[in-house]
């Protein structure tokens, strides 16, 4: 009997139609918890005057969602490992668009803040979830850059929103944009018709058949079978145990504890930015459309420092090219807080998108494949789940210091501080006790 590691075989193919096809589903999926944080930040001026909503209330708001973001994120990951994470994708997208859409219904804060706690729940599953998918079945070689591609779909999501607020929030307000978030439920049969599950869940249910088809398909002309032994008997032995235990042992503690830092530090920046973005620079004297114009641009900085960052990665390594994303993201900020020429501005909130959303896509790889196999998910789920705390604290924060005499531009400045935790927190990364795939080793087995 041929013995199989199917994440072997996934990590040494060529990228082809069906690696596109969970591409594709990825980037649509991500593309609306882009659409559906931006959105918050764009209708925030006329909401705010619609429900009679302060600075603070209005942060607080937005900081509540993200509480239901972190539970979603807590709750789905040991979720998916008993029904499986294309079913909890699902799970997430069909809460996402049915509470998003009734989101665009409420009478009043209170009931808004309600269902977009319950659609933040489906949002926070969605993350860490999609993430590991895309990782999972990537070719080892272009890993880094197909992640951050796909993951390019959030700030996609960002732009579309800022378009269409900027085409007919004024004549139509801001509900429309949460109408728009139904759409995800009509394509749910499709998605649960042609989206592949988790190599990790056939595994350790021993269903050989699944494991075959897929790996026909990823590598063409391997001739798997099911009665191929796809290491049943030492994934199950690997999966016993607390998988958040293993976090921390083998010397992998401190690097937990890093990642955490890091993502708390790049979500807190992000979710600051999306929120607070177009009130930020409409208090500043810009008016609402050219506020919105500021958002677009972010989302593209988004974009373009997922691809650069990604093209650099596969050269010189994930550690120096996040390390020096974070102190660029530094010096980018405290700019912004002093700068009034408006071609500076836009060039410099690109780079932040660049240096915070783009940093935080080429992040989840490089975490996702610090971590054994058997923990890869549990790993990225702890410390997005963590992470989220920052996401929680930023549209308070925020709102907090806009409440105050304080000059609205000069907010910005508050984003150098996570920027430098994040680069000191990929400083004590102890790359050593990681478990990254090595190809070496894949292709050895492609020979057999």
């Amino acid at each position: 009997m041929r013995k199989v590691n199917a994440s072997d075989v996934v990590a040494a193919s060529r990228f082809n139609k069906f690696h596109l096809i969970v591409f594709l589903w990825c980037v649509y999926a991500i593309a609306f918890d882009g659409f559906d944080i931006a959105m918050y930040g764009i209708g925030l001026p006329l909401m705010m005057a619609d429900f009679g909503l302060t600075p603070v209330e209005a942060g607080s708001i937005g900081s509540y969602v993200l509480v239901g973001m972190m539970a979603g994120a807590f709750i789905c990951g040991p979720l998916a490992d008993t029904i499986g994470r294309k079913k909890v994708l699902a799970i997430c997208m069909f809460l996402f668009s049915v509470f998003t859409f009734l989101s665009g219904l409420a009478p009043n804060a209170t009931v808004f803040t309600v269902m977009r706690v319950i659609a933040g729940i489906g949002m926070g599953g969605l993350m860490p979830n999609v993430i590991a998918l895309m990782t999972e079945y990537s070719p080892k070689k272009n890993r880094a850059l197909i992640v951050a591609t796909m993951y390019c779909g959030y700030s996609v999501g960002g732009i579309l929103a800022a378009l269409i607020g900027m085409s007919v929030m004024q004549d139509v307000g801001w509900r429309v944009l949460y109408w728009l978030g139904i759409i995800p439920l009509f394509t749910l049969p499709l998605f649960l018709k042609k989206f592949p599950e988790s190599l990790s869940y056939y595994i350790l249910r021993g269903q050989g058949d699944k494991l075959a088809e897929i790996l026909n398909r990823v590598h063409p002309g391997g001739n798997y079978k099911e009665t191929d032994d796809y290491e049943y008997a030492s994934a199950k032995e690997n999966a016993k145990g607390f998988p958040v235990k293993k976090l921390f042992i083998h010397h992998r503690a401190l690097s937990t504890f890093a990642f955490c830092l890091a993502v708390f530090s790049c979500l807190l920046m992000i979710y600051g930015l999306n929120t607070w973005l177009p009130k930020i620079m409409q208090e500043s004297g810009y008016a609402l459309s050219s506020s919105l114009s500021f958002s677009l641009v972010l989302g593209v900085g988004q974009i373009g420092g997922s691809l650069l960052g990604g093209y650099f990665i596969e050269r010189v390594g994930h550690r120096k090219v996040l390390i020096s994303m974070y102190l660029l993201s530094a010096i980018c900020f405290i700019a912004l807080s002093f700068t009034s020429n408006i071609l500076l501005l836009y060039v410099l909130i690109a780079l932040g998108g660049a240096c915070t959303a783009g940093t935080q896509n080429l992040s989840n790889p490089y975490i996702y494949e610090f971590y054994p196999r058997e923990v890869r998910a549990t790993g990225v789920g702890f410390a997005v789940g963590v992470g989220r705390t920052g996401a929680i604290a930023a549209p308070i924060l925020i709102g907090f210091l806009l409440a105050t005499s304080l000059a609205p531009q000069n907010a910005f400045i508050l984003f150098a501080v996570p920027s430098l935790l994040g680069a000191l927190a990929f400083t004590l990364v102890r790359e050593k006790y990681g478990s990254f795939d090595q190809l070496e080793t894949l292709q050895d087995q492609r020979a057999g």
